[in-house]
């Protein structure tokens, strides 16, 4: 009786273990990854989810496959042993599953029970998303930005640590004097130190640098109304946060007042959270967080909603490799990207060869498949450990609770 025929999968094994792989890579040309013996017509299913808490709060997820391929990605860092739970839970639904319905299991995912959304389940649900983009990426065999259309872009421009080195041009300060604002209405001599303070900044960076200034959604609005117009003379690039991100009808009128762009998205959710930011035009610039808003699915689809707008995408990144990989997929896939946050922190610890170098302010575009990152696990395990917690912070006069 004759053997059944081998699919692509079977033959490579078959070849790997006689040791014949001699002239493959002409057998299967485009088809081939580097990353696992499988083409994107063949069947993959999920096989394992994994989740690792690191000391530094940052959450990882990883998904293994039955092709060899496995894929990363970053949950909210904040809440993490509930997100790195709650995504275990989540693989009682994807263990089994083709990996590659990617947006499909965004849907079955955000909508598979009663009550939808929230903070914590979107984190989930983005750092999931992000592992099947990177193993989406790599049965392809090509970076994740090609699958969303190509790129847009040749280099994306970054911000973090202002260098001659490097040629980062742009930062970002928060608005302090000799201490942080959280007072509900500060007084002249406060702002007078918030002022003076950019001032200097101002004149030491020159005008050739880009200054944003972060409120973090900590300043009450009437200081920030106070704030945002004392600044004004020494033009930020923009404010952002200025209020607390539900806030959105005073987020409004505060952009009304001054002629510095907003900008805002960091802890805010889905392309449902962002439309109204959007509807009432309480912000000029968005920053979605790819390990919070709903991982590259969602934000792909903010960004169309912020075009409709003429408004730019500057997505927020405050945490890992996976964080930053991600966000440099969907920056170098939309049209109107501003600039990718910490663009320039390489993470060199966790990764096993380090990402294409910022040159020029801007850094080259991934090659490698996925998420053009390699994660080195050895690594990244030896950090696991308690997270770091936020804890209250208290008014050192009266005792009361203040803002983040």
């Amino acid at each position: 009786m004759p053997s059944p025929p081998l699919d692509r999968r079977s033959f490579i094994r078959t070849s790997l273990a006689a040791g014949s792989l001699l002239g493959l890579d002409a057998l299967f040309t485009t088809e081939r990854t580097s990353a696992a013996a499988i083409g994107p017509n063949d069947k993959i299913k999920v096989t394992k989810l994994e989740t690792f808490v690191l000391k530094n709060s940052w959450v990882f997820v990883k998904i293994s496959t039955d092709a060899g391929i496995v894929g990363w990605g970053e949950m909210l860092k904040d809440d993490a042993k509930a997100c790195a739970a709650g995504a275990m839970e989540v693989g009682r639904y994807l263990i089994g599953q083709d990996p590659n319905r990617v947006v499909y299991h965004w849907q079955a995912i955000e909508r598979g029970a009663f009550y939808r959304g929230g903070p914590i389940k979107t984190a989930i649900l983005s750092g999931i998303d992000q592992a099947l983009w990177d193993i989406k990426g790599k049965v392809y065999g090509v970076p994740v930005y090609k699958l969303l259309g190509g790129p847009t872009r040749d280099r994306i421009r970054v911000y973090g640590q202002v260098s001659a080195t490097t040629g980062v041009n742009a930062m970002k300060v928060s608005p302090a004097g000799s201490r942080a604002a959280f007072k509900y209405i500060e007084g002249q001599k406060f702002v007078d130190e918030v002022v003076e303070r950019f001032k200097a900044l101002r004149q030491r960076q020159g005008s050739g640098v880009d200054i944003a200034i972060d409120f973090h959604g900590a300043v009450e609005p009437p200081t920030a109304s106070l704030l945002i117009k004392a600044l004004e003379p020494y033009q930020p690039w923009f404010y952002e946060e200025i209020v607390q991100p539900l806030n959105v009808d005073t987020m409004a009128e505060l952009a009304k007042k001054t002629h510095i762009p907003l900008a805002t998205g960091e802890r805010i959710f889905t392309k449902w959270g962002f439309r109204e930011i959007l509807e009432k035009r309480a912000a000029m610039i968005l920053q979605p967080d790819v390990c919070y808003a709903g991982g590259i699915t969602e934000l792909r689809l903010i960004a169309g909603m912020a075009e409709a707008y003429y408004l730019p995408i500057a997505p927020h990144n405050p945490q890992g490799p996976c964080s930053l990989a991600a966000s440099l997929q969907v920056a170098a896939s939309i049209p109107n990207f501003l600039i990718q946050e910490r663009g320039d922190a390489e993470h060199a610890n966790l990764l096993a060869k380090p990402l294409p170098p910022v040159k020029n302010g801007h850094r080259e575009l991934p090659t490698e498949p996925g998420l053009g990152i390699t994660i080195d696990e050895d690594k990244l395990r030896a950090e696991v450990g308690e997270p770091a917690e936020y804890k209250t912070r208290f008014d050192p006069d009266d005792g009361s609770v203040i803002d983040w």
